[in-house]
């Protein structure tokens, strides 16, 4: 298994494109957080609506919320870090590198067990940037003595989830389809207009379908936070006490959907 990572590693950092998306996504994840904190204090310190702000946003940068509310903004910007998944995999096709791991003794197996760890050093560094963000945006609003105890660090786990799940979807995208652009023009299609419109008709006629999505499984892990809710509290309280439930099922998904590429991937033509 470590040599399978060390050799997937080797091909990883040797792409330029890795290192700019993975800056490109940490710069993202900062620069929209900022901006929402831009926002808040904009409200804050306008006399007029502080009140009103402190009534329907709290700190919602502030731990323990901001766990929450950076997870949330963060997924916003998954599609950025998809475009490495993607290129990870269609790369080995359109170069051929994958014919060649089997013909050096690797099986099949093998070759999708890289990628399979590639997807969760990516979701990892991702993580990371996110846990970073927390940290920077916590402290300045509410000083990094309060960092100990806060409560709502489980969301670090829902996040690498949720990460590890929509990447998971960005592969077997580029791995059915083999061409980049046109996976990539999928997954946009996908994530920014199929499912939203069926998320929206499922919900208008009430159907539950429409919360086993393959992104809006994840999605409900992470629900908008405290000050999106303020307005409906009782949705609030739904949706967070659902998140363990949906962790199960974005658990199952995820193994079913790496089950389905295992099993494609051991009769599929090379």
């Amino acid at each position: 298994m470590l040599q399978i990572l060390k050799i997937e590693w080797l091909k990883i950092k040797s792409y330029s494109a890795f290192w700019w998306t993975l800056g490109i996504t940490a710069l993202s994840y900062i620069a929209a957080s900022y901006a929402m904190v831009g926002f808040y204090h904009q409200l804050s310190n306008n006399p007029q609506m502080a009140k009103t702000a402190q009534i329907l946003l709290g700190n919602p940068f502030a731990f323990n919320e901001v766990w929450h509310t950076i997870a949330y903004i963060s997924s916003l910007f998954i599609i950025i870090p998809s475009l490495v998944v993607i290129m990870l995999i269609t790369n080995e096709y359109t170069f051929k590198t994958h014919r060649q791991n089997i013909i050096e003794g690797w099986s099949r197996g093998q070759f999708l067990t890289g990628k399979l760890l590639d997807i969760a050093v990516v979701s990892l560094l991702i993580g990371l940037i996110y846990v970073g963000a927390c940290l920077i945006i916590g402290s300045t609003n509410t000083g990094a003595k309060d960092i100990v105890g806060s409560s709502k660090t489980y969301f670090i786990g829902y996040f690498f989830l949720q990460t590890f799940s929509q990447l998971s979807i960005a592969f077997v995208i580029g791995f059915l389809v083999r061409k980049s652009f046109i996976a990539l023009g999928i997954f946009i299609f996908s994530i920014a207009i199929l499912e939203p419109m069926l998320t929206w008709l499922f919900s208008k006629y009430d159907l539950v379908i429409g919360h086993f999505l393959p992104f809006e499984i994840s999605d409900r892990m992470i629900p908008p936070p405290a000050f999106m809710a303020k307005m409906n509290p009782d949705a609030y309280k739904l949706a967070m006490n659902s998140t363990g439930q949906q962790v199960l099922y974005t658990l199952l998904f995820s193994t079913l959907l790496w089950f389905f590429c295992f099993r494609i991937n051991a009769k599929r033509d090379l």
